[in-house]
């Protein structure tokens, strides 16, 4: 009897320690990604010159400098926390993977987080020589030959990358290596979602590769859903 009074006591103990730190509803923000102006129109790309990936696309790749969408939308925009997000307890464990297939790289904006894995990966029947342009964190330049496993890179700062083939002119994407877990790239429609915030007083930032960077400030109180839309101002570059 003693016993049982004495694991009563414990349960009753813990359930007390569990009600006072569990942790307050969490938010979230969503929003839509738009611009005014003229963008410039996307071109298509001439492929010509290596066959192997010119037959793997009905229709020309176009390229992707500003993708945008029904209702002016954007996609391809970087929306992230950029201050008053809580410290990351741990980085992931799944690798953000890059792939290359058709001479397109596959996601044209790739976002991860700092001392995350990247992963490369070669899907084409030809060689790639991946050359991410970094400026803060430490620039590479590796060829990838058709059928070698994929290459494994990390990056310990947050920066915004430009990458390029050495070997295909017409191949540009972006890794977006961040310091935060709570980011999102718009889609094709310009929406975007933050979910899990905890109550506080963030700044969003959006980035968009030819329009820049744009902030602004949001709080959450509890469970509850905020909308933050974002507008660029395109220009015909």
């Amino acid at each position: 009897m003693q016993a049982l009074r004495a694991c009563g006591a414990i349960l009753a103990v813990l359930s007390v320690s569990a009600i006072i730190t569990a942790a307050p509803g969490a938010g979230t923000v969503t929003g839509k990604v738009t611009y005014t102006g003229t963008p410039a129109k996307a071109k298509p790309i001439d492929m010509s010159k290596e066959p192997t990936c010119a037959k793997q696309h009905t229709t020309p790749e176009m390229t992707e400098s500003a993708v945008t969408g029904p209702g002016n939308t954007l996609e391809n925009v970087v929306v992230y926390i950029s201050a008053g997000a809580p410290a990351e307890a741990s980085t992931p464990s799944t690798p953000a993977t890059f792939d290359q297939k058709g001479c397109h790289y596959t996601p044209h904006v790739l976002a991860f987080e700092v001392n995350q894995e990247l992963k490369v990966v070669n899907s084409d029947q030809t060689s790639h020589n991946i050359h991410p342009l970094a400026k803060i964190n430490r620039e590479w330049n590796k060829s990838q030959p058709p059928g070698t496993p994929p290459l494994s890179e990390k990056y310990d700062k947050p920066e915004f990358i430009s990458v390029k083939c050495n070997i295909h002119p017409w191949m540009h994407g972006y890794f977006a290596v961040l310091s935060t877990s709570h980011y999102a790239v718009s889609d094709a429609s310009g929406d975007f979602k933050l979910p899990n915030l905890p109550p506080g007083k963030y700044t969003l930032t959006a980035w968009q590769e030819s329009y820049g960077t744009q902030t602004q400030e949001v709080t959450i109180a509890g469970s509850e859903t905020k909308t933050v839309n974002f507008s660029f101002v395109a220009k015909p570059y």
